[in-house]
């Protein structure tokens, strides 16, 4: 397919003309145009350590659909969690073509979130959903503007109330309102961090003008800060099973115009009072198939090899896209371990 935007009525068309729209199920219909090319115009598929696998561009005509602001993958690799910065869980499934390569979403369903108090609020504000991570029994998601981590039950937490709140490390006084904490996730059990939780705000820096960041529980529990590197800012970050950090970021201005970039932080460096700074696997702009990149997840996909899921904010604007791309990580750089 080409680069083109479409709007969800040649959206429509285009994936009738082609065949391409799968049955859903759910109380939320997605239409969805298949992307083969990262590069627009070129089919390169391998960047570095990293091959591109094909997506998605999305389309639905519940107006609550988009604003993705971060998404996990259940055990079974096809599963998910979203939770959207207008206050929702979305969740669903992803469907594959006979190549394996994401075709659709299907049984989307979009509920509202709940507050402690089990108010459900419309719109940013009280309920601004940035960050999402599993650990065990519990959905922990991080909100800004009212900077907080909440915890929800798992199973159940879409009829849930949040059930606890976890101390941030962070002085709130730190976080402006609209660039708190894009990212949580949880480490793996088996490295230095043992299963810890870790935020990285988007925008909150320190005196040297470095992201504020901090791991909220574990042997190694304390703040560190994310080197910031130009006008990139972190939207969302996944484990690798070695432990190494996988950081999504994007970039937004007149003059830079869009861009996305992943890097990949060494898990050993990740401790109190470091600063950390990671490799950089991928670089997306204008000639790449990005729009608001905000969520990131990595698991191990049925080939063996860890798949990286990039997902787009369109924060409900005619102007942008809600993207699902999906990346192979090189078995050689996903199982080497971290010194």
């Amino acid at each position: 397919m080409t680069g083109k935007r479409l709007s969800w009525a040649a959206l429509i068309a285009s994936c009738i003309a082609a065949g391409a729209c799968p049955a859903r199920a759910g109380d939320v219909p997605v239409i969805s145009r298949q992307i083969s090319d990262f590069r627009i115009g070129s089919s390169q598929t391998t960047f570095g350590s990293l091959e591109f696998l094909g997506g998605l561009e999305m389309v639905s005509s519940k107006a609550l659909f988009g604003s993705l602001s971060s998404i996990r993958f259940r055990q079974d690799q096809k599963h998910f969690v979203v939770v959207l910065d207008t206050g929702q869980w979305l969740t669903g499934s992803i469907e594959r073509d006979v190549k394996g390569r994401l075709s659709g979403l299907a049984d989307v369903e979009i509920t509202p979130m709940k507050n402690s108090a089990g108010r459900s609020f419309e719109g940013k504000g009280h309920m601004d959903a940035e960050g999402l991570a599993f650990d065990g029994d519990r959905i922990l998601v991080s909100f800004e503007q009212e900077h907080r981590v909440d915890v929800y039950p798992d199973p159940g937490f879409a009829e849930s109330s949040a059930i606890g709140t976890l101390p941030i490390l962070i002085p709130r006084k730190m976080l402006s309102d609209n660039r708190g904490i894009e990212t949580i996730t949880v480490a793996p059990a088996s490295s230095p961090l043992k299963g810890g939780v870790v935020i990285v705000s988007e925008r909150g820096l320190d005196s040297d003008g470095n992201r504020l960041a901090a791991i909220l529980s574990g042997p190694l529990k304390g703040r560190f800060s994310v080197a910031r590197d130009g006008s990139f800012d972190v939207t969302d970050g996944a484990f690798l099973p070695n432990g190494d950090l996988l950081l999504l970021e994007r970039r937004f201005n007149m003059a830079e115009g869009i861009g996305m970039r992943l890097r990949r932080v060494r898990g050993a460096d990740i401790k109190p009072g470091a600063v950390v700074d990671g490799d950089l696997l991928l670089e997306g702009n204008f000639n790449s198939q990005i729009d608001n990149m905000e969520g990131l997840d990595a698991f191990q996909g049925a080939d063996g090899t860890t798949h990286i899921i990039l997902v787009s904010d369109d924060n409900h604007s005619l102007l942008q896209r809600n993207l699902m791309l999906e990346f192979r990580l090189s078995e050689q750089t996903a199982g080497k371990a971290s010194d």
